[in-house]
């Protein structure tokens, strides 16, 4: 039901395999992840029809789900399915499935989602898989999915129940500011009811009021704070539902939801290595969080900024990471405008300074960014097991 996110859509916790040396071969995958892939290149082309049919067949035979989603099905897409469909292609790495899973299992609470809704999703998967899948389905590829999907759900559940007692399943958080940067750019402020921890660098999902369980992903705008706010940078997108009431229509009082924090792209403070920050666009945010975290925690690694965005007017928070510049020594921000596209331009401005092979690299931005950015990191010689970045809906170490 996770909607995966970008920074007005972006990211998700991964750290690319290191390249270089000579590559291990890949173990044989096993009999049921076989007969899982060829289930799932059967169904690729006819995948809308899929998705069709598989909340059909969620919502004829338990219409009470139904109040789980958003209003408007378009807004959720093939969100569920493919989180189902993606988890089960990668039934053979176990530790990176179970991470994921859990992160789902864990955010999948603030929609209600309880352990007895696991097996009406799991009959309608398996009942969409065999309407399509006509030339791989019969009983041994159906006992795959079936031990498949009993495996998910199960990390799933647990995951859930385990965060049950530890925190709860979403926060209510008021608007105390809202700050217009650009017409399309606004920085908001809000006080959560409960405390709320997390670390610099994560991001946690939104749920506005006008827009009743869509949820999209940011990422905090700084460091986590005394007095216990939590701020957001917020880009509206075209046909973006919740950015555009968020920058359009959220003003102090109104009252958000926000579901668990997420993320792996923190500061490692055992290590003194430099840092290496490339933001783009709203992108930025966290990367202004981790640069607060290295000032609180006392260290002087140096941290290198690369803030890139397609205009110098959009170049929104500058002004900030200047006034931050100016305050401590170890940090150099080199804002980089890129009239043609941040993929680009951005990742190619940091091959004109270093050298960084002693650096952790950390990549924040709009996807195509991060891919770009990822590749220009490792040709100019940072480890992969260095690269740090969040692409919020896709599994750690999968996303091509």
């Amino acid at each position: 039901m996770d909607a995966p996110p970008t920074h007005s859509a972006r990211r998700r916790p991964a750290r690319i395999p290191s390249g270089g040396g000579t590559p291990e071969a890949s173990p044989a995958p096993s009999p049921d992840a076989v007969l899982i892939r060829r289930t799932l290149a059967e169904i690729a082309p006819v995948a809308d029809k899929v998705t069709s049919y598989f909340y059909a067949l969620v919502f004829t035979a338990h219409p009470e789900l139904r109040g789980m989603f958003p209003a408007a099905m378009d807004a959720q897409r093939d969100r569920l399915l493919k989180a189902l469909l993606t988890a089960a292609e990668h039934i053979d790495d176990p530790e990176t499935l179970t991470a994921y899973l859990r992160r789902l299992g864990t955010g999948h609470r603030k929609y209600g989602t309880q352990a007895g809704h696991y097996p009406p999703v799991g009959e309608a998967l398996m009942g969409a898989l065999a309407r399509y899948a006509h030339d791989t389905w019969g009983p041994e590829t159906e006992a795959a999915w079936v031990r498949a999907y009993t495996a998910i759900s199960q990390i799933m559940i647990d995951a859930a129940a385990e965060a049950e007692s530890q925190a709860p399943p979403w926060w209510h958080a008021e608007v105390v500011s809202h700050e217009l940067r650009t017409s399309d750019i606004a920085v908001l402020t809000v006080r959560p009811d409960q405390p709320y921890r997390f670390l610099a660098g994560q991001y946690t999902s939104l749920e506005t009021p006008w827009w009743p369980r869509v949820w999209r992903h940011y990422s905090f705008a700084s460091a986590p704070r005394a007095d216990g706010l939590l701020s957001f940078h917020v880009k509206a997108v075209p046909a973006g539902w919740v950015s555009n009431a968020l920058v359009r229509h959220a003003r102090p009082g109104d009252v958000l939801r926000l579901g668990p924090p997420a993320g792996s792209m923190v500061v490692d403070h055992s290590t003194d290595n430099g840092m290496l920050c490339l933001g783009g666009g709203t992108g930025i945010a966290p990367i202004k969080a981790l640069i607060e975290d290295v000032a609180e925690h006392g260290e002087r690694r140096p941290v290198e900024v690369f803030f890139g965005a397609r205009s110098d007017h959009d170049l929104y928070d500058k002004d900030t990471l200047l006034g931050l510049q100016r305050s401590h020594p170890w940090l150099s921000v080199r804002p980089v405008v890129c009239a043609d596209g941040l993929a680009g331009q951005l990742p190619q401005a940091i091959g004109a300074h270093g050298p960084w092979s002693s650096y952790d690299a950390f990549v924040s931005g709009p996807a195509a960014m991060i891919r770009s950015g990822v590749d220009a990191l490792k040709r100019i010689g940072i480890p992969g097991e260095r690269i740090r970045y969040d692409e919020v809906g896709e599994l750690a170490g999968v996303a091509g």
